[in-house]
C-alpha cells in the first residue's frame, strides 16, 4: 500500500492517542521505518502489522481499530488529500456511494500502481441500496465499514450500515453491505 495509508494510521493514533502511544505502536509491529512517505509503496503487511499493533497496544478489538480508521481516512485523510477529488463525487451520501466506482479510476491517476477496490451497487433506491466490494486485499471488511461510515459523517447523514456477508467467513468472491439512511 501507499506511505499515505500507513500515515494516516499514525494520523488516527497520534490525534487520539498521543505520539507515545504510536511508538509503541511502531516497536510492537516491528516497523523499521522512521516516517512513511506518502507516494511510496510498502508491503501491505506493514499496514496490516500497524493495525494488530494498534489493536495490542490500544487494548481495542481489531475491527474497532479498522472502523475508526475507515471513519479517519474519510473524514481527516481524503479531505486533505484528495479534497476537489471528493468533492465532485455527489452531494449526498447516496450519490457518492453511487459513483464510488468512478472515485476509484480518478484516484489511479495520482497512484499509478495502486490496486484499487471494485464497488457495485444493487438494489438502489432513494432511501438504500447495497454495496458489493471486490478487492484483492482480504481483511479490510471493517475498514470499509468505517468509510462508510465516516462519509455519512461527512454528508450530515445518519446511516446504517449492516454487513450482508463478509468473503473471509463466508464462500463469497467480496463483501457486502446493506446501506440504509
Amino acid at each position: 500500500m501507499y506511505g499515505i495509508v500507513n500515515k494516516a494510521i499514525e494520523g488516527l493514533v497520534v490525534e487520539n492517542f498521543g505520539q507515545e502511544k504510536w511508538e509503541q505502536i511502531k516497536v510492537v509491529s516491528k516497523v523499521r521505518e522512521e516516517r512513511f512517505l506518502s507516494n511510496e509503496l510498502y508491503e501491505d503487511s506493514v499496514t496490516f502489522n500497524l493495525a494488530i499493533a494498534a489493536s495490542e497496544v490500544l487494548k481495542m478489538p481489531i475491527r474497532s481499530v479498522l472502523i475508526s480508521f475507515g471513519k479517519y481516512w474519510v473524514l481527516k485523510t481524503a479531505r486533505k488529500h484528495y479534497g476537489s477529488l471528493m468533492d465532485t463525487g455527489g452531494n449526498n451520501l447516496r450519490d457518492f456511494v453511487v459513483n464510488l466506482p468512478n472515485f476509484h479510476s480518478r484516484v489511479m491517476l495520482l497512484y499509478p500502481n495502486i490496486k484499487p477496490p471494485e464497488f457495485k451497487i444493487t438494489h438502489l433506491t432513494e432511501k438504500s441500496l447495497r454495496l458489493h466490494y471486490y478487492s484483492t486485499r482480504r481483511g479490510l471488511t471493517d475498514f470499509v465499514e468505517g468509510l462508510l461510515l465516516g462519509l455519512g459523517e461527512a454528508f450530515n447523514t445518519d446511516v446504517k450500515v449492516e454487513p450482508i456477508y463478509n468473503r473471509s467467513q463466508d464462500e463469497h468472491d467480496h463483501d457486502a453491505f446493506n446501506l440504509s439512511w
